[in-house]
């Protein structure tokens, strides 16, 4: 398979369980969409394993580069370390975008709950702001404000500055739909919903073949649909020789 001008691969994984040598053990599901030159979504790929597993994660990017991937200039995933390695080691060349919503999470589990709402709502003003000299500003000012009662979040944020605000190097059409692995949300819930209906597969192999059928699905959904995800013309503004990009006509690459 040959992947065309592909800008913003997304990584996510989600947990099925399966017998693996006479045991049950939960296992990853882990898929990877795009965006191509001419700003159509489609699948790239996915594969079933140990997420734990720097190794299964290298791989995985791999198959995925074997197949034709080429260009990328973002990646969107969570801080899985074992991930954020192999991304670094594959995709060379490639920016990394920390998902904000999974950092959210991790903000969240470091402070009390009657505090959650209020920390949560200062760090979204980050993400509403129009430019990014308004963002670093904004993400400056939240991280003095919050480091005077919550140290620790403080120092999180000006760890993960750069991961966090990788979007704003990138159209501003796009920051919505690349500041996060959001997007992923529904074909993780359909698979979910396949999935609970067997509860326990008797290998990895049949959770393969229902996961292809799956994300398959949702790449002919994407590849019918009538309103690109991102425009065109945004698009364009990310290459030094805008050209027309053709429709893709790709089938989804999916590990077997």
């Amino acid at each position: 398979m040959r992947l065309y001008g592909t800008e913003d691969p997304r990584l996510d994984a989600t947990y099925v369980k399966a017998r693996v040598g006479g045991r049950v053990l939960a296992r990853a599901v882990v898929i990877a969409t795009g965006v191509t030159r001419a700003g159509d979504r489609e699948v790239l790929g996915c594969d079933v394993g140990d997420s734990e597993d720097g190794a299964f994660w290298t791989a995985f990017l791999r198959s995925l580069r074997a197949r034709g991937l080429a260009g990328t200039q973002l990646v969107i995933s969570d801080a899985h370390q074992g991930l954020v390695n192999s991304i670094e080691a594959v995709l060379l060349g490639a920016a990394w975008q920390r998902c904000r919503v999974h950092f959210m999470r991790n903000v969240l589990a470091k402070i009390p709950k009657a505090s959650g709402k209020m920390v949560a709502a200062a760090i979204r003003t980050i993400f509403a702001q129009p430019d990014r000299d308004h963002v670093e500003a904004q993400f400056d000012e939240i991280t003095t404000m919050l480091g005077r009662q919550f140290p620790v979040v403080a120092d999180m944020l000006t760890d993960a500055r750069a991961d966090l605000l990788a979007f704003t190097g990138f159209p501003a059409a796009h920051w919505k739909k690349i500041w996060s692995t959001n997007p992923l949300e529904r074909v993780n819930k359909e698979i979910k919903r396949r999935t609970n209906v067997v509860g326990i597969f008797p290998n990895e192999a049949a959770l393969t073949r229902l996961v292809t059928a799956v994300i398959a699905e949702t790449h002919d959904e994407w590849q019918v649909c009538d309103r690109r995800y991102l425009s065109e013309g945004s698009m364009n503004k990310l290459y030094e020789h805008p050209v027309e990009a053709p429709a893709s006509t790709l089938t989804p690459a999916i590990a077997s």
